[in-house]
């Protein structure tokens, strides 16, 4: 089958939805798919190779921005166009991203949600139009649910199914504020209607998610996300050592904050003497403020020499990061729709210890390899971490179960299996 997965950029950082969405063409095309993944607003930023790197940015964030702002914009010559859709000028732009006014950043949203009712669709418009000049296409792919604003201009333009992902968008539209937060879950919902299926990452997700949308069970499909875990090196920390791992974008939501409150706990009870902790991941400009407040809190605690920051690392450096981890955790203060990053550091053989909400009860359960602990509560995730950095024979089964079950179940080739079974199904 010709799939086209669309897919937002980020520019200029790492995210799991990226990194999934990567790893699931490659493996659409090992079964024999002419599958081809297109960025939209941004450059795609991946560990690896990128599948089709000279697959320029088909609808550019600038372009987009102006056009929400200035109705007449898509009359502006082409060069202009080219010109901004340049990726290293996006790129630049990218670094501004978290300076936009919440009004703006509402207004996008809603803009790109209501399709051709919208200020944007002169742009999106030029996307319709390339996906009607390709060779037939079978299933057109959303990313996430934001972008499905083009869905009814897809099916009856090209005749293509359409099937869309859900990565946690909920948690990012709850923090719009009104009256485009209701505006947006009004416009997401209208547009289930042109979506011939769901998928979600975990059970939990699809649960909330079928709700808020208000769609039934039949439209919803569970496929759990995969990595390439190969190239994870096993985990060997400095046995002189107990060393907590953090890698995920560095805001609090993420749970870096009760993370960090947690450890100054640990070190002040100093049950686990020789601990350090070590934080990586994305670090963009609008998370600097709060990162250097972190550094403050360590510093007054008298620990931050125990802690290390490790922000924006390639591939190489991050599989380098989690070989030196004891124990992993991103204790997330939202309900995590599924977490990538708990399948890197269990396939590195890292046990993890992660909040009981969201999809982390299911992951645990499905490998084994780590322990939850009550959300939102630092003591209670110190005691976890103690717990497992005291018992060597715990954290030894912990590892092994968890490596185990990632490098079989969780591959792109298992979740590519099911995404392949799913289309077919469809086109019976």
């Amino acid at each position: 089958m010709r799939i086209i997965h669309l897919t937002p950029g980020t520019g200029t950082f790492h995210c799991g939805s990226c990194l999934r969405d990567h790893a699931l063409i490659k493996a659409l095309r090992v079964r024999g798919h002419d599958a081809l993944i297109v960025p939209l607003y941004l450059p795609l930023v991946t560990d690896r190779e990128e599948v089709n790197a000279d697959q320029p940015v088909r609808v550019g964030g600038i372009s987009l921005y102006l056009q929400q702002k200035m109705p007449w914009f898509h009359l502006m010559p082409g060069f202009v166009h080219r010109w901004l859709n340049d990726p290293a000028r996006l790129r630049k732009a990218s670094l501004r991203m978290g300076m936009t006014s919440a009004k703006s950043l509402g207004e996008m949203t809603v803009g790109s949600l209501v399709g051709a009712q919208g200020r944007q669709w002169a742009e999106w418009k030029k996307l319709i139009t390339w996906l009607k000049e390709q060779p037939k296409i079978d299933v057109v792919s959303l990313s996430n649910s934001l972008i499905t604003g083009l869905a009814k201009a897809i099916k009856e333009e090209t005749g293509a199914r359409v099937v869309c992902s859900l990565q946690g968008e909920d948690a990012f539209l709850d923090t719009l504020i009104e009256p485009y937060r209701e505006q947006a879950w009004t416009a997401l919902r209208e547009n289930m209607q042109y979506v011939d299926r769901l998928i979600s990452p975990s059970r939990f997700y699809a649960d909330t998610m079928a709700a808020r949308l208000q769609v039934g069970p039949e439209k919803m499909v569970i496929i759990p996300n995969g990595i390439e875990s190969t190239p994870f090196p096993v985990a060997k920390p400095d046995p002189n050592w107990s060393t907590i791992g953090f890698f995920a974008r560095m805001i609090h939501g993420k749970g870096l904050t009760l993370l960090v409150d947690a450890f100054i706990e640990m070190v002040k009870r100093n049950r686990v003497p020789r601990t350090k902790l070590k934080i990586g991941g994305a670090l963009t400009p609008a998370d600097e403020k709060y990162v250097a407040g972190l550094k403050e809190k360590l510093r007054n605690a008298g620990c931050l020499n125990r802690v290390e920051f490790h922000p924006n690392l390639d591939f190489d450096d991050k599989t380098r990061f989690f070989r030196d981890v004891s124990v992993f955790s991103v204790p997330t203060i939202y309900g995590e729709a599924f977490g990538l990053y708990v399948l890197e550091a269990l396939a590195c053989g890292v046990p993890i210890v992660q909040p009981e909400s969201g999809a982390f009860p299911e992951l645990i359960e499905a490998t084994g390899g780590g322990l939850l602990f009550k959300a939102e509560d630092s003591s209670a995730l110190a005691d976890a971490l103690e717990r497992l950095l005291s018992d060597n024979q715990l954290r030894e089964q912990l590892s092994l179960k968890g490596m185990s079950a990632v490098r079989n179940h969780f591959t792109p080739a298992v979740m590519a299996e099911r995404f392949d079974g799913m289309i077919r199904g469809l086109a019976e």
